[in-house]
């Protein structure tokens, strides 16, 4: 064997350990790429699903629902060409299948969710940040229009709104049922300054009515403040009393 053809040999073997490196590579990125694909889709089945089911009945539309079974329908179909073997997976996926051909006839059993104290409200607050973020990430992946998208994240400012205005009223009201109009005025008042902060002007009817409960809380907390008839003269003669108890003490220092 000639050194050329050792040298050819060497080569070619260096090369043929290049190539196996590399495609080493390509297959451990693959299945990270997958690892992590799998992950991804994981997480937005179980955030749209959550949102879906534990969002107040009060706030969920039909179109809402509809809107959050197509997005984990979309995510789950997308999770099954990854695990094609996955009966859960399959299952899943007709159930949702079937929720979507009903189209906004889809039932809405969600419960209605008082919202009365500040945890359960930053609860659905939190729910339509994620919401927010579902509806942002369908648009990048042409799962809705971008149009689509644009309305979808009005409606879910509008949710927001919502959400603020039931709080500050149940807030409020709750107040007033407990007599303590100081805490109801707070509420009223935090309402009215929120919605004077809002743009839009189809919120004028609640700010109204948030704008007579709160003169109606003060009015209730100027009544508490004021002595009644019976105290005003409990008060008076005590003055008196002391008024004369202190005549008597500069008598006698006196006299």
């Amino acid at each position: 064997m000639t050194p050329s053809m050792i040298t050819l040999l060497v080569i070619a073997g260096i090369v043929l350990l290049i190539a196996i490196a590399y495609l080493n590579h390509v297959v451990e990125n693959n299945k990270l790429e997958k690892s992590r694909q799998k992950v991804e889709l994981n997480d937005r089945i179980r955030r749209c699903s959550e949102v879906n089911e534990t969002f107040p009945g009060q706030l969920m539309s039909p179109a809402l629902k509809l809107l959050l079974t197509r997005l984990e329908l979309n995510a789950t179909q997308r999770l099954l060409q990854l695990q094609k073997n996955s009966a859960t997976t399959k299952a899943r996926a007709g159930e949702l299948t079937a929720l979507v051909g009903q189209g906004e006839s889809i039932a809405v059993n969600n419960p209605p969710r008082p919202i009365l104290t500040e945890a359960t409200a930053k609860d659905v607050r939190f729910a339509l940040e994620t919401l927010h973020g579902q509806i942002t990430r369908a648009a990048k992946d042409h799962v809705l229009s971008n149009s689509d998208a644009k309305e979808w994240l009005k409606e879910v400012n509008h949710l927001l709104v919502v959400l603020h205005i039931e709080f500050f009223n149940n807030l409020g009201q709750l107040s007033l049922q407990q007599n303590q109009p100081g805490q109801a005025r707070l509420a009223f008042e935090r309402g009215v300054q929120y919605l004077r902060q809002q743009p839009d002007t189809r919120y004028s009817t609640q700010l109204d009515a948030f704008e007579a409960q709160l003169a109606r809380a003060n009015t209730l907390l100027l009544n508490t403040l004021e002595p009644t008839k019976d105290e005003a003269n409990e008060l008076t003669e005590g003055l008196k009393s002391d008024e004369t108890e202190g005549d008597w003490k500069k008598k006698a220092i006196y006299d």
